[in-house]
């Protein structure tokens, strides 16, 4: 497996939410395993649940001085442990554990049996023996966005707003992040469409190099950011998103 395995952790007003011993034991379990947990200008008593897991072992928090949305957290936290000299994989997860830290282990597990795979993303299908609990409007609008996403990229992506991605660390990485996200939520759709565009091979190729791997417990943790607002505006983001990198898909 990857030697080192960096997991960034967004994070904004989830003092009622971010589980400090789960995150803990995790780190403590792994040794390869190290979080960074972004504070994005929370304005509850994130500072202070996050200031206890900082004194843990390969837990660190980094703090945004104002709230720029999950896009760009996510952001600043890969260029953060890319400056610290980060190897092996660096990923980012949703605070809430809706999929649970244990399954960093497996995305690992790939990267490390296909060395031809660069990236590794979580996939919320619902099937028998799957624990994958969402809300019905969640996952009808995810599924027409799904849908549109996949011809716009030209890969047959199931789920693209998974909040679990793991990136193996090559010479073309901090490109992806170098810029900041154009939209605050849909950024998963624009960090794919970086990616292709940074990528060299025929579509073939392409699709031997990312992998979706199918959750088996998935659960909606009540206190999502998300908002109908946000979900009313996925059109708009989508279509910009391909006005800005069509030339590159």
């Amino acid at each position: 497996m990857p030697a080192e395995l960096h997991i960034v952790v967004p994070c904004y007003n989830e003092a009622d939410r971010l589980d400090v011993e789960a995150f803990s034991a995790a780190a403590r379990a792994d040794g390869r395993l190290r979080f960074l947990f972004v504070d994005d200008g929370s304005s509850d008593g994130t500072a202070a649940v996050l200031a206890a897991l900082a004194g843990r072992p390969r837990c660190e928090v980094l703090r945004l001085p104002r709230n720029g949305g999950k896009a760009e957290a996510v952001r600043r936290g890969f260029l953060a442990r890319l400056d610290a000299g980060a190897a092996g994989a660096i990923g980012f997860w949703d605070a809430d554990r809706a999929t649970p830290l244990s399954d960093i282990a497996g995305f690992a597990r790939i990267l490390d049996e296909r060395p031809e795979v660069e990236l590794v993303i979580g996939s919320r299908v619902k099937l028998l023996g799957r624990q994958i609990v969402r809300r019905q409007a969640r996952h009808y609008v995810g599924r027409t966005a799904a849908t549109l996403v996949s011809n716009m990229l030209g890969l047959p992506v199931y789920d693209t707003q998974c909040g679990a991605k793991l990136f193996r660390v090559t010479p073309g990485l901090r490109g992806l992040f170098a810029e900041p996200f154009s939209t605050r939520w849909a950024f998963d759709v624009e960090l794919l469409a970086r990616w292709i565009g940074a990528s060299e091979g025929s579509r073939e190729a392409l699709e031997r190099r990312i992998v979706e791997v199918p959750l088996m417990r998935w659960v909606d943790v009540d206190g999502s950011k998300i908002t109908p607002a946000d979900f009313l505006k996925t059109p708009l983001d989508l279509a910009r998103i391909w006005l800005r990198y069509r030339r590159l898909l």
